[in-house]
């Protein structure tokens, strides 16, 4: 029942828009007239044909895509791109940028060492604990491309304003802030995001890649490894996650009726607001990013100890606020407030740390 969900801020599998889960639980067992659930059609169905092309045309839309652009549903999560993006783009001799802004930026870094592929650490906030975006960076003049992470769900910061490269395509894994904001698409020649903060369920990666990219790309390769596989089959070389597919439809049909990226930034930045502003008035919270980096999806923070932190959990578990215990590796507290995440529970959130502040100060 609607009545019993709690304030859900879980960092990844997150928040799916309620009207969302409701159209998925009206027509779960049924769909449209299918008389089979969504996890039942076949892949190869009209059925399943009308989702996929409705999903990829939905893109397209809010992100004011043109032909250059493939819409893909990949599985293997983001975690596959950062092996993949290297095995398609860099061949002998070539070489690319990354810029590291933490766990995920390292990780992919990683898969470029393991392939023993020619690359550049080009910036790093590593000096600072990953807690701001490095700017006035000097890329190289002839890399293949550049390898950003938009916003660091572990140390709460963003890319607001993406660099100037000098013409190189910018690959950006976008997984925790991908449709929460309008994008100049001219600059990226790939982006890739896993569907679970975001877009919706766990299993499924949104990657959108640029026809000259894909131009360039390695063939021999194996096939499931290649994005031209993919590509050439509308996502449907092997059976897809069909579900997660769906539901993605259905949130981005939920966005544009948001009024589209423009509306669901404003509407973001709104949100975050409301948590910063309040912390930012006391002592008792204290934000780890750096104002200028501070995130609009992940808002990471601290309190005097981490007794009181312990204490901040237990107490907001009880109350109906889920998944504000920080990322394992760093701890602390983490708000994560995607798309889905409204501002009436964010308001509900700002009263409770007021009350716990004025019980425990």
């Amino acid at each position: 029942m609607t009545d019993q969900r709690i304030h859900n801020f879980n960092a990844g599998p997150a928040a799916i828009p309620l009207k969302v889960l409701k159209e998925i639980q009206g027509s779960f067992l049924n769909f449209n007239g299918s008389g089979m659930s969504i996890t039942e059609i076949s892949h190869r169905s009209s059925y399943f044909d009308d989702v996929i092309n409705d999903a990829v045309a939905r893109v397209k839309r809010l992100l004011n895509l043109d032909d250059r652009f493939h819409v893909l549903f990949l599985q293997g999560g983001a975690s596959l791109q950062f092996a993949m993006i290297p095995m398609n783009f860099l061949g002998e001799g070539d070489t690319a940028d990354y810029v590291n802004t933490g766990t995920w930026s390292t990780k992919a870094i990683k898969e470029a060492q393991v392939q023993k592929k020619n690359h550049c650490v080009v910036a790093s906030s590593e000096d600072k604990d990953f807690s701001y975006i490095p700017t006035d960076i000097q890329f190289s003049t002839d890399a293949r491309y550049v390898h950003l992470t938009s916003n660091n769900t572990i140390k709460g910061t963003q890319f607001h304003d993406f660099p100037d490269t000098n013409g190189i395509p910018i690959v950006c894994d976008m997984s925790s802030d991908i449709f929460s904001r309008a994008l100049d698409m001219e600059k990226f020649g790939m982006i890739y995001a896993g569907a679970q903060k975001n877009l919706g369920p766990s299993g499924t990666c949104m990657v959108i890649l640029r026809q000259d990219m894909l131009d360039r790309a390695n063939e021999n390769l194996p096939t499931m490894l290649k994005y031209s596989t993919h590509a050439s089959k509308n996502s449907m070389y092997n059976t897809p996650p069909c579900f997660g597919i769906y539901t993605i439809d259905l949130v981005l049909k939920w966005i544009e009726e948001m009024g589209g990226l423009e509306k669901m930034e404003t509407y973001n930045m709104e949100k975050a607001a409301l948590l910063y502003d309040f912390m930012e008035a006391g002592s008792f919270y204290r934000p780890t990013a750096e104002k200028s980096s501070k995130s609009l999806m992940n808002v990471t923070f601290r309190l005097p100890t981490v007794e009181l932190e312990k204490q901040f959990i237990a107490q907001a578990t009880q109350k109906g606020f889920g998944g504000l215990k920080g990322h394992r590796s760093v701890g602390g507290c983490r708000a994560s407030i995607y798309n889905a995440a409204t501002k009436e529970s964010i308001t509900a959130l700002v009263q409770f740390m007021a009350s716990f502040e004025k019980e425990n100060k």
